[in-house]
C-alpha cells in the first residue's frame, strides 16, 4: 500500500501553528512561541502518540508517521539526530468523538465528526511554556471522499497535526508555491510533502536545545498558580476553541488560542477541508 510513497533516505521503512507573516518560502524559524514539552534528560525526548485509530487509518500509517519524526535527517556528512523520540502506544480513549487529552500524552483519534469544514485537527495544551498535552483528530466525513482518501494526503495531514504537538509551525502556508518536501509545508499536491525533512529537524534541534530542565514531559513546569478549571475540558467544539489569532492565505488553515491566564493556554490547529 505504501511502497510507492516511501521514498526517505536510509534502511527506515518511513511513510498545524500558523506564521506571525506569510511567507512564500521557507521561514528560518517555524517553532510555535518556543513550546516544548519538558525533559530532566538531553534530547531526544520521549513523546507518547496514543493510537486510538480505526477503520482505514488502522492500516499502518501512525507507526511509520512516528518513525519519520525519530529518524533525523540522514545525509552522510550532515546528519541531524531528531530531538524528538515519539512512542506509539494502544489508545484506551472510549469516546474518540472528544479525544479527551491526557497528561503526558498525544491522543490521536479518527471518526466522521461531520461536514463541520474541518479535515484534521491539532491541539497543545501549555502551561509556563511547556506543553504538558496534545491531541490529534481526523475528520472521516472528508476523509473518505475521492479528493482525500489517498495514501498522500492522510499522511501529509497526520503527519502535520502530530508535528504541531512537538512544536512546529508550518514552513510555508501557500498552496501554490513549490512544494519544500516537508509534511510542514500546506500544498495542494501531497505527493511529495509528506515527510519531514531537513529543516524540521534542525528546528526541533534549536526547540530542545536547552534540554534537561529538571522535570520530564508527563509532569510538565505549569504556569503561575492553580491550573484554571478549563485547562482539565476537552474544547473540542469549535466555540470551545477562543479567538482566531491567525489565518493563513486563502483561509485553508488557521489557529485558534484559548487564553486561560496565568501562562496557561490551549492552541487549536485547523486544516481546513476546500
Amino acid at each position: 500500500m505504501f511502497s510507492a510513497c516511501f521514498r526517505y533516505p536510509a534502511v527506515l521503512f518511513l511513510t498545524s501553528l500558523i506564521y506571525v507573516l506569510v511567507p512564500s518560502l521557507a521561514s528560518a524559524s517555524h517553532s510555535w512561541g518556543g513550546y516544548h514539552w519538558s525533559s530532566d534528560t538531553v534530547p531526544p525526548v520521549i513523546i507518547r502518540l496514543m493510537d486510538n485509530l480505526a477503520g482505514d487509518w488502522n492500516t499502518g500509517y501512525l507507526n511509520p508517521v512516528a518513525t519519520a519524526w525519530e529518524a533525523g535527517y540522514k545525509d552522510q556528512t550532515n546528519p541531524i539526530p531528531s530531538a524528538v523520540k515519539p512512542t506509539v502506544e494502544g489508545g484506551t480513549l472510549s469516546n474518540v468523538r472528544k479525544c479527551s487529552a491526557i497528561t503526558g500524552t498525544v491522543q490521536v483519534c479518527n471518526t466522521t465528526y461531520g461536514k463541520n469544514g474541518w479535515l484534521g485537527v491539532a491541539q497543545i495544551w501549555i502551561s509556563g511554556g511547556h506543553i504538558t498535552k496534545g491531541s490529534v483528530k481526523l475528520n472521516d466525513t472528508y476523509f473518505n471522499t475521492a479528493k482525500y482518501n489517498t495514501t498522500a494526503w492522510r499522511i501529509l495531514v497526520l503527519c502535520q497535526e502530530v508535528g504541531h504537538t512537538f512544536g512546529l509551525d508550518h514552513q510555508n502556508e501557500n498552496f501554490s508555491d513549490p512544494n519544500l518536501e516537508t509534511c510542514m509545508d500546506y500544498t495542494n499536491n501531497p505527493e511529495s510533502n509528506q515527510w519531514p525533512n531537513k529543516h524540521d529537524f534542525e528546528q526541533l534541534r534549536d526547540i530542545y536545545a536547552h534540554l534537561p530542565d529538571g522535570s520530564t514531559s508527563s509532569t510538565s513546569s505549569t504556569g503561575s498558580g492553580k491550573m484554571p478549571p478549563g485547562m482539565f475540558r476537552d474544547l473540542h467544539e469549535p466555540s470551545e476553541w477562543g479567538k482566531l489569532i491567525r489565518e493563513s492565505q486563502g483561509g485553508r488553515t488557521a489557529v485558534y488560542e484559548r487564553d486561560f491566564g496565568g501562562g496557561h493556554k490551549v492552541f487549536t490547529f485547523v486544516i481546513w477541508a476546500r
